[in-house]
């Protein structure tokens, strides 16, 4: 049996993987090696937002219609805050999602920031591709939701959800927070609650001037319309929004059928294949950059390492001084 068959077929040896490649041992690299040209199926699906919006009973009613529509495996990366203090994480999300629970073809792992920034942890792309490879066909990877730091999701989904709710601050949040900048779909949860008419008011507002295809403007007490430039609007995805209950399923089947279009739209485009060599760059660019910081530290004597620190500490020398330094090989 194969290493594909295994983790396809056996949720503990999938399960066992998965530690390996978090925990970045030597298995588990070498497992990602082996599985990495049996990725590159599946539809990454990123769904971030501020604490509180609802990201895990979405993520858990958007799971629940795909099984029973379309009978795909569901894989979820649910990503939870490091405590700064004790180095734990609560990984609760999963508690959100007991509607999931018995299902043999979805497959939960939360997993802690382990301090990272960006709404994600280091090692969720390596997890995502572990999924890819076992099989299963759509993938949500669920971010910390730290609010203006959720910017990583985007390099690493096909497809990227910022939900959002009534009454969790002013209207400016949501530029502050970049949503505009990330987002493919903009869902509108709790749309039960008071005061969801002003927030998606406000949230196509700002879509009309980020997304400028057609605008209305007053010219000498006359209102006009100006179209954008010829070809723009055809190649142009227009963030939808779309209100959801989550906690009562409603606007699942609405929310669907958003993703399967902006997924067509990715495929037809060619924003899909684009966005793959993107991140793939990053990724590589990321291990480049870590091996050689880890080379670098393995090269250098503890106690050279220590006096350059203390030189900084101590005001001696600034720390672009205290690089040039120990790059150059040489003790300050």
């Amino acid at each position: 049996m194969t290493l594909v068959d295994a983790v396809s077929s056996d949720r503990l040896a999938l399960s066992r993987l998965l530690t390996q490649v978090e925990n970045d041992t030597t298995e588990g690299r070498a497992a990602l090696d082996v599985l990495f040209p049996h990725t590159g199926r599946a539809h990454l699906i990123g769904v971030t937002g501020a604490p509180g919006t609802g990201k895990s009973s979405l993520v858990n009613q958007l799971a629940l219609y795909y099984r029973k529509h379309t009978g795909k495996r569901i894989a979820i990366v649910a990503v939870d805050p490091t405590s700064p203090f004790t180095g734990g994480a609560l990984l609760g999300d999963r508690v959100r999602m007991r509607d999931l629970a018995g299902d043999p073809d979805v497959f939960i792992r939360s997993m802690a920031s382990r301090g990272s920034l960006g709404g994600l942890a280091h090692a969720t792309a390596a997890l995502a591709q572990i999924f890819d490879a076992a099989g299963y066909e759509i993938i949500f990877i669920e971010t910390v939701g730290a609010g203006q730091a959720e910017v990583d999701i985007a390099r690493l989904a096909h497809t990227t959800l910022v939900v959002e709710a009534p009454g969790f601050g002013d209207d400016i949040q949501a530029i502050k927070a970049g949503i505009l900048e990330i987002a493919d779909i903009l869902v509108l949860n709790k749309a039960d609650q008071p005061g969801v008419e002003i927030t998606e008011r406000a949230l196509r507002g700002m879509l009309e001037l980020a997304h400028p295809v057609r605008r209305n403007f007053l010219h000498h007490g006359k209102v006009e319309t100006l179209d954008a430039p010829a070809g723009l609007s055809e190649n142009l995805w227009v963030p939808p929004i779309l209100r959801t209950i989550a906690i009562q399923a409603t606007g699942s089947a609405e929310l669907a059928e958003a993703i399967a279009d902006h997924r067509e739209h990715l495929r037809q485009s060619g924003d899909w294949s684009r966005r793959e060599r993107a991140r793939l760059e990053r990724e590589v660019e990321a291990l480049t950059l870590e091996t050689l910081a880890a080379q670098f530290r393995a090269g250098i004597l503890t106690t050279d390492y220590e006096k350059v620190l203390s030189q900084v500490f101590e005001h001696q020398l600034s720390p672009w001084e205290a690089v040039k330094a120990l790059v150059n090989g040489r003790q300050a």
